[in-house]
């Protein structure tokens, strides 16, 4: 298993656009990967390919996150990952 933490910075969070990219770049993985709110106490990761439990999740701005991976390219997986939150997502 492989895992980072980050930090979301886009203005909006992890709403439809930018979750929906999230989930996309990780489906091109075949490691499983999930995503856990590091701000809520005893909150539960949820899969990184399913939009609806990204959305539920509720990660805005500023929240901390840790991406985790484990499989074949899950180095990959969470380096890109990582990478896309840090970026902003465009926006």
């Amino acid at each position: 298993m492989y895992a980072k933490q980050t930090q979301i910075v886009n203005r909006t969070g992890l709403h439809a656009r930018p979750a929906t990219e999230f989930v996309r770049t990780a489906q091109r993985y075949q490691s499983k990967i999930t995503v856990q709110n590091l701000e809520k106490e005893g909150a539960t990761p949820v899969n990184a390919k399913s939009l609806m439990g990204l959305l539920a999740a509720g990660l805005g701005r500023g929240m901390r996150i840790a991406i985790a991976a484990e499989g074949t390219d899950e180095v990959k997986a969470v380096e890109a990952l990582v990478a896309l939150v840090e970026s902003g997502f465009g926006e």
